[in-house]
């Protein structure tokens, strides 16, 4: 039987050496009171120590003095299993510096890990990830020297064919935030923007014999209908009520409170642009990738669309009327709306559904998409893409891996170099002012995010949108297929790649 209590009170639950699996995607629904009780409690007493924390997507909030940086920062966080770790920033620049062991699975495939837990299976088997950096054939998912782990991911066969098996340490302690909590300790999300892996760690935990802590908004007398009750009461140990923090107009639309007709996504967006702290990317490399990308989709379409330069994919579809035709989809459960870029990334304006991330990888995983637009780092001659881990600094991952091992048509969006690329385009000519003095066509990346031998094996359309051209992978590497008006093929393409490419 649940018991309402404090966050002090209900992080006493928690055991040295617990392994922790919190519920969060990226920056948004992290239960921060839950994280600073325990930052609290280890100041004072040491304890809980020596924790294992395993999170899809990740679990920052984009402030490295709040949430779980500071009980990392000083030390009681010994191993770190995460799909990303771009919102915890203190903690992924602590990683590099071999503080406490990393792993960096790909997010669909921990969230399937997660699953086969609550199910009492060990572990999942996934054909994603195969001749990527995870694979242990190649580096393994240890992000630093000392994580060296190798019992997270093995290469398997079955019945003939090459499968990864990915398999959790036994979750033991769950952190949750929900909306409201009924007499029956039964948790809905209603004003949340995901409900992300929510059942299936509580199924996990509770399975181990160990203890379930939500924080929620609110208790409530009137039950929840059965079908909003995601995670029924008898899965709870702890409800912490904390005030809801005030959320801009712009936020709650996210939650699916209310109705927003497609014809107001752009004003919507608009809106959360404006009050985000993340400055969003609406620059002419940016247009010129952005609007040739998006002549790659077709109507009916299902879509995902990544990060960064990516998203100007989706501004151009709604420019050009094709938005209506298709459904973008995103990691965290979302589908048929617009997702939202920057902090709140994982909510989306006008969603039409939001389901378990687990039923999303579901998709993703067996080719359910019909295109996706991602980012990269850097590309090789073989057209293997880094889109995880630059030059002293890593992200991870993500549902980049998922997203990419078997969808149809994958289209990359990157600029040609970068650092000091200076880009004008005046009547569809494109002037190349100044070139970025970092190349993003290498040789051999040095890590490897996406295979291209998989997606020659797998059939798939593989095409590399710059600011100046287009490029396709063949099995002999890359193909020149399209150059834009106002480029020299020799002088601004060909003579700054450092490998043969065909045309």
């Amino acid at each position: 039987m649940y018991e309402i209590m404090s966050a002090d009170e209900a992080i006493r639950l928690i055991r040295d050496g617990d392994c922790i699996c919190v519920n969060s995607f990226v920056g948004i629904e992290s239960p921060v009171a839950l994280h600073e009780a325990i930052y609290r409690r280890y100041q004072k007493m040491q304890s809980p120590r020596h924790l294992t924390i395993v999170s899809s997507a990740g679990f920052g909030v984009w402030d490295e003095e709040h949430n779980a940086e500071g009980y990392i920062r000083e030390g009681a966080v010994d191993r770190l299993i995460c799909g990303h770790f771009g919102a915890m920033l203190s903690t992924k620049k602590l990683v590099l510096e071999d503080r406490f062991e990393a792993y960096n699975l790909p997010l669909g495939c921990i969230s399937h890990a997660i699953r086969a837990q609550a199910g009492g299976l060990p572990g999942a088997l996934s054909k994603v990830g195969l001749d990527i950096f995870v694979d242990p054939r190649q580096e393994g998912p240890g992000i630093n020297r000392i994580s060296i782990d190798d019992s997270l991911i093995k290469y398997v066969e079955v019945d003939g064919e090459e499968y990864l098996y990915y398999k959790l340490p036994k979750l033991t302690l769950a952190l949750i935030k929900g909306t409201a909590a009924d007499l029956k300790g039964n948790i809905s999300f209603d004003d949340m923007f995901m409900s992300g892996d929510a059942l299936s760690i509580c199924q996990a935990v509770k399975a181990n014999h160990g203890k379930v802590i939500v924080q929620v908004d609110k208790l409530v007398d009137t039950p929840s209908r059965p079908r909003n009750a995601i995670i029924p009461g008898c899965l709870v140990d702890a409800i912490v009520v904390v005030d809801a923090e005030e959320r801009n107009e712009a936020y709650t639309a996210l939650t699916g409170s209310f109705e927003i007709p497609y014809d107001d996504w752009a004003m919507w967006n608009e809106r959360i642009d404006t009050i985000s702290t993340m400055s969003a990317r609406n620059n002419v490399t940016g247009n010129i990738i952005g609007r040739r990308a998006a002549k790659e989709l077709r109507v009916d379409d299902i879509v995902n669309i990544g990060i960064g330069i990516p998203e100007m994919v989706s501004r151009h579809a709604r420019k050009n009327g094709m938005l209506d035709n298709i459904t973008l989809t995103v990691e965290s459960g979302g589908i048929g709306g617009f997702p939202v870029s920057g902090e709140a990334f994982g909510a989306m304006i006008g969603a039409a559904s939001v389901y378990d991330m687990a039923n999303q990888f579901d998709l993703y995983n067996n080719g359910g998409l019909d295109i996706c637009f991602m980012g990269a780092y850097a590309v090789d001659a073989q057209g293997n893409v880094n889109a995880h881990r630059g030059p002293g600094a890593f992200a991870g991952i993500g549902g980049f891996a998922n997203i990419t091992a078997k969808t149809p048509t994958v289209v990359f969006c990157m600029t040609f170099n970068t650092k000091g690329l200076d880009v004008s385009q005046k009547k569809g000519v494109v002037t190349i002012n100044k070139e970025g003095s970092v190349p993003k066509f290498v040789k051999k990346v040095a890590s490897v995010s996406f295979s291209a031998k998989r997606a020659i094996q797998n059939g798939q359309k593989v095409l590399y949108v710059t600011e100046r051209c287009v490029f396709q992978l063949t099995p002999n590497g890359l193909k020149l297929i399209e150059v834009y008006p106002g480029i020299d093929v020799e002088k601004d393409i060909v003579s700054r790649l450092p490998f043969e490419i065909e045309r």
